[in-house]
């Protein structure tokens, strides 16, 4: 994982940064790899609340290697490719390979911040998508890049965009593959807050969520998970049964003494 993707954890606070800088941090076998086993250790790491994903260098992540579409014009695609992308085994939520490699930063029981700078394109943008909140550079270059290469959007772009604009925007996006700045990221929905230093604010955000209760940053993470996908009674049940288990547990307890005393909460994992 270490030659594409790196790991350090502080204070509850995983930041997580794709490393391969000389090539703008774009995916390949390898980077598909590393994202997908740092999203899958996380998914267990003890003590972790919070995560930022980002990227070295330049850009946040150019989307797929350029050696791929080189394979893709001499030939080396067709039925092949065609095979890997429905055949191997998916996870339970549905996702191949690729794009697992989005959607397991959702499947993260804790809150995910992707901090975007330079250019996040196709499969880069994607990645971004897969996080719970977006801090963007101003001139951050974003798109739904898939058309250039007379491609679809295919690492869980649909699922994850569908939530965040309006159809005929989506549908813009993915006809034309226009490239978007940060400004307009945020004015459409795509993305959450436009920052000056995205890693060092999404950094900031990671360390405030980490003080609070953990079990409640969960139980609203897996609400607000439930919530994109289930009818409004499975909804209002599960608010139900999450905060029937948080009331009086001691976490809870000690969010209600802190806030009473006026000190810091001590929260246990």
């Amino acid at each position: 994982m270490n030659d594409r993707v790196t790991m350090d954890i502080q204070g509850g606070v995983a930041d997580v940064r794709l490393v391969r800088a000389d090539k703008m941090n774009a995916l390949d076998d390898a980077m598909f790899s590393a994202l997908i086993e740092a999203g899958e250790r996380l998914k267990g790491e003890a003590g972790v609340r919070a995560v930022v994903l980002s990227g070295e260098g330049r850009a946040f992540c150019a989307g797929l290697d350029m050696g791929s579409f080189q394979q893709m014009a001499s030939g080396g695609g067709g039925q092949r490719t065609t095979d890997a992308l429905l055949t191997p085994k998916r996870t339970e939520g549905g996702s191949n390979r690729a794009q697992h490699a989005c959607m397991v930063w959702r499947e993260i029981p804790v809150p995910v911040i992707a901090a975007v700078h330079g250019v996040a394109f196709g499969g880069g943008f994607q990645l971004a998508l897969g996080a719970d909140l977006r801090y963007v550079a101003a001139d951050a270059r974003l798109a739904v890049l898939e058309i250039k290469w007379g491609l679809i959007p295919d690492m869980a772009g649909m699922v994850l965009m569908r939530g965040l604009v309006r159809d005929d925007v989506a549908r813009e996006l993915t006809y034309t593959g226009r490239v978007f700045s940060g400004e307009e990221a945020v004015a459409m929905g795509l993305a959450t807050r436009v920052c000056a230093d995205p890693r060092a604010e999404a950094l900031a955000l990671a360390a405030e969520i980490a003080g609070k209760n953990p079990h409640a940053i969960r139980a609203g993470k897996r609400l607000l998970n439930l919530a994109a996908e289930a009818d409004q009674h499975a909804v209002l049940l599960a608010e139900s049964k999450e905060q029937g288990a948080l009331i009086g547990s001691a976490n809870q307890v000690e969010a209600v003494m802190a806030n009473l005393q006026k000190r810091s909460p001590q929260f246990a994992d």
